[in-house]
């Protein structure tokens, strides 16, 4: 433990004067570093068994990863093996992806050229009493036995992951953006059958989209 707290006294000032809690960016004499809290009911997730899937984050990525399971804090740093200059990123997102409800399987889509993550905070754009409205929120984006999510998701592409008061996605940028609109609008309490109708239109989008990848192939 000397070493994750070493780390975790470099992010301790700055982490009390933001009062963040998410991700913060460190780089020093050419090491990259990430640190990122996630809910301490993930850990054990991110972890995986026998510490399996914070091995294959590393493995694949070529960083290390330090969790601390008492508090949620995770510290990603580059290794002499590191030979991408975006591996800290992409464990920081892949990590983030888990914290936030996805499975690692579908957080390891991140580990695609061109897939992003977003993470979208329910409170931010939710009118009325939270206690009230986040859980009808909630329910209105994921649908009864989840099949609002699964539309979205078959409709646009993307991946989503409704988890406490967050909504997180992950696709390409074009997948993200329809999804996350998708979800804004439900939010904002227009019909299912009007987002459903929004999607189908941003379907053709994807399908240019999907053209000139095969163009540039």
């Amino acid at each position: 433990m000397d070493e994750f707290e070493r780390l975790l006294k470099k992010y301790e000032r700055v982490d009390k004067e933001t009062g963040h809690e998410g991700e913060l960016s460190y780089e020093a004499m050419g090491e990259q570093e990430e640190f990122v809290r996630i809910p301490k009911d993930r850990v054990a997730v991110l972890i995986g068994r026998k510490g399996g899937t914070k091995k294959e984050i590393e493995d694949r990525t070529k960083t290390k990863v330090e969790v601390d399971s008492e508090t949620g804090e995770v510290f990603i740093t580059s290794t002499e093996e590191t030979d991408d200059p975006l591996a800290v990123w992409k464990a920081r997102d892949v990590v983030t992806a888990i914290g936030r409800g996805f499975s690692p399987e579908r957080a390891f889509r991140l580990f695609n050229e061109g897939e992003v993550l977003e993470v979208v905070n329910l409170s931010d754009i939710v009118v009325g009493s939270e206690g009230h409205a986040l859980p009808r929120v909630r329910g209105r984006i994921i649908g009864r036995k989840g099949r609002t999510r699964e539309i979205i998701e078959e409709m646009s592409g993307a991946d989503i992951s409704v988890y406490g008061k967050t909504v997180a996605i992950i696709g390409s940028p074009i997948q993200v953006e329809i999804a996350k609109t998708a979800i804004e609008k439900l939010v904002r309490g227009s019909p299912h059958s009007s987002v459903y109708r929004y999607l189908e239109r941003r379907k053709k989008d994807l399908k240019v989209e999907g053209a000139g990848y095969t163009l540039m192939e």
